[in-house]
């Protein structure tokens, strides 16, 4: 599959990093050679120095051959426009990176489809919904919902109040067990488990299960005294954290922290119909956290623009009593310090981005995929057709590879978590979870 990327920032080059494991044609552009230099001794791919712009430099990199032309530069703009050239000369599918959330509205998005742009990526939208489905869920450190909550994945934090520990799968998760365990995070070392695997204190957990068993789910994690959030305290008044609070629950209640007067002035205005006070001031500053009430908040959700200080922001928080912690990591780097800190969920735009465009070079009916930052695993939706391998034996026969695991399916809109006797049938959406796999090889099994 031929792929091209414009530009080399964060995006970018995480999206290379990500194809670059499938061995795709991968071309990277941009203007900056020393940007291009860093990524291209890294990773199996063509990089070129110029702009995406030119025309003749489109033609030369094989633009019009190209399956998949991403624009990922921070000018909004230049990325749509790039995208229509790249179109114009035969893209078959182009994708741009937008900084105006009104462009995702769905006329829009049609008009863009008509001009060459076929998707549009406004990550601060990604990272909030995020956001969002980790403060509904104090408990947890990561949700992602399958068909609206058909079945749904949660990544939790075990602890000594937990009454599954020590315990072989095979005795916790059989075929009528509510929830599976698909993926077990323990220090730095990511296992996709089997029967024999035991869960261990301070272990991140992946469970998959539906909605009525949450509760129960709850309950043997040792979670039930967690409080709901209600009161959320937000540092940073940055995009993110606009979108955050458009999409809030309306139980829930938020204050912004934000350092820079002007922008308190802007966030004033942008949030003049929601019911969200804003504070002139520093999140750091624990003197102004305890007059603005920390100890009766069960949130703080850190969205500067520097990861450091989210961090740092988030320790102090938990240092103050709050449970529930959210701190925004756009360097990859920190994201394992921030784990290794407790700090709670770990927001990452580019990752999320990145994510979300990874899905769009897969050949078979994918309609989700997520990397896991803090598991470094991919979890994937995959609908099998008629005839697919999935679908010839119960999964039990199936001889999956290592590394990989089907945690469950929707069928007729119904969530199933799947046993060694479960039958895969063509049209099911079969959540998949795999470390260090080659995303292509699993799709065969489904196509």
């Amino acid at each position: 599959m031929k792929i091209i990327i414009a530009g080399a920032y964060a995006i970018g080059c995480h999206l290379a990093e990500l194809l670059s494991r499938n061995h795709e044609d991968i071309t990277l552009i941009d203007e900056d050679e020393e940007r291009l230099d860093k990524i291209g001794n890294d990773f199996d791919l063509m990089t070129v120095h110029a702009s995406a712009s030119n025309v003749k430099i489109l033609k030369e990199t094989g633009t019009g051959d190209a399956d998949l032309f991403i624009a990922v530069t921070p000018n909004q703009s230049q990325n749509i426009n790039v995208c229509i050239l790249a179109k114009a000369l035969g893209a078959k599918k182009t994708v741009a990176k937008i900084d105006d959330p009104e462009y995702m509205e769905p006329e829009m998005q049609k008009f863009f489809n008509e001009l060459g742009v076929n998707s549009l990526i406004y990550p601060e939208i990604l990272a909030a919904k995020d956001i969002i489905n980790g403060l509904k869920m104090s408990w947890v450190r990561q949700r992602w919902d399958v068909h609206d909550g058909a079945l749904i994945m949660l990544g939790i934090k075990l602890r000594e109040a937990s009454e599954i520990l020590n315990q072989p799968l095979r005795d916790l998760c059989g075929p009528d067990d509510p929830y599976h365990v698909v993926a077990i995070k323990r220090g730095g070392e990511t296992i996709i488990p089997g029967g024999n695997d035991v869960l261990q204190l301070y272990d991140l957990v992946y469970f998959m299960t539906t909605k009525p068993y949450i509760p129960y789910l709850r309950k043997i994690v040792g979670k039930e005294h967690y409080v709901d959030v209600k009161n959320v305290m937000i540092m940073g008044g940055g995009n993110t954290t606009v979108r955050t609070i458009k999409v809030m629950p309306d139980y829930m209640d938020a204050k912004i922290i934000e350092l820079d007067e002007a922008r308190c002035e802007e966030l004033n205005n942008l949030l003049e119909d929601d019911d969200t006070l804003i504070i002139n001031g520093d999140g750091r500053d624990i003197s102004l956290l305890t007059e603005e009430g920390i100890k009766n908040t069960q949130a703080f959700v850190a969205l500067t623009a520097n990861a450091e200080t989210n961090i740092l922001a988030c320790l102090t928080a938990k240092r103050l009593g709050v449970r529930k912690t959210v701190a925004m990591v756009e360097n990859l780097d920190y994201v394992s310090m921030a784990e290794s800190l407790d700090i709670g969920t770990i927001i990452n735009k580019k990752a999320l981005a990145a994510g979300h465009i990874y899905q769009m070079m897969l050949d078979a009916n994918v309609h989700n995929v997520r990397f896991l930052m803090t598991a470094n695993a991919d979890v994937a939706e995959f609908i099998p057709v008629e005839g697919s391998k999935v679908t010839r034996k119960p999964v039990k026969d199936l001889g999956l590879p290592a590394g990989m695991t089907i945690g469950g399916l929707v069928r007729n809109n119904e969530g199933m978590l799947v046993s060694g006797n479960t039958q895969i049938q063509a049209g099911d959406s079969v959540m998949v979870f795999c470390h260090d796999m080659n995303m292509k090889k699993i799709e065969k099994l489904f196509i």
